[in-house]
């Protein structure tokens, strides 16, 4: 649910001093394209979505990605209830991201964990019934995370909506005291804020030989 959404603003700092950041591999000369990165101060921590638009959504954890980007001062402040945009959050995360223009949602959601294979993967259930397997490994695509589903929704009758909420570490490494500490703030009705980077891709295999439910999936 969409509690507020304010205007486009400029936030982020020059590109190279960016913690975050969204790159494609250099090409070598003469070789296909590489991938594309969610890059962690420097090092890819997951691998998105193929450029070209026809291969499958995509979200890959990879090796670097074994931190999160909590900010210590803000901690307190975001396990109180944040009822409007709030310029200190904004501003503090967005030196996090290259400078650009970035639209400030504050979104109400009820996050459900999934596990990958198991019930309710995205990946194994309605990717597979638009792209069939992948056709190298014989299997579905795999993220190498548990993540959350939220919001899902037909956007027309040749597309269906799709969100997630990507953790940049596993759930299992939660610090189970914050954990438990959330959660008696939430049975007292205060629900605390998390903060996340959205990004939407758009993809639709070429053919439709292989799916038995075709159309655009928006990730």
């Amino acid at each position: 649910m969409v509690i507020t959404m304010g205007d486009s603003r400029r936030l982020g700092v020059p590109e190279a001093e960016a913690r975050l950041r969204f790159e494609a591999e250099p090409q070598e000369s003469g070789t296909g394209a590489k991938r594309r990165l969610l890059v962690l101060d420097g090092e890819p921590a997951f691998e998105l979505s193929f450029w070209c638009g026809t291969c499958p959504f995509l979200f890959q954890r990879l090796e670097k990605a074994a931190q999160t980007l909590s900010l210590a001062d803000l901690q307190e402040h975001l396990a109180g209830q944040i009822l409007d945009l709030d310029n200190r959050v904004l501003d503090a995360f967005g030196s996090l991201l290259p400078e650009g223009a970035y639209l400030p949602w504050l979104l109400r959601i009820e996050p459900r964990l999934v596990v990958p294979g198991q019930e309710g993967d995205y990946f194994s259930r309605e990717q597979v019934a638009t792209w069939g397997l992948n056709g190298f490994w014989g299997l579905p695509e795999y993220p190498h995370t548990p993540y959350y589903r939220t919001f899902e929704t037909v956007v027309d009758d040749a597309a269906h909506l799709y969100e997630f909420v990507v953790p940049m570490v596993p759930p299992a490494w939660n610090d189970r005291d914050r954990v438990e500490e959330y959660s008696e703030f939430m049975g007292r009705g205060t629900v605390p804020t998390a903060v996340a980077v959205s990004t939407l891709d758009v993809c639709q295999p070429a053919l439709d030989h292989l799916s038995t439910d075709y159309y655009q999936h928006w990730g």
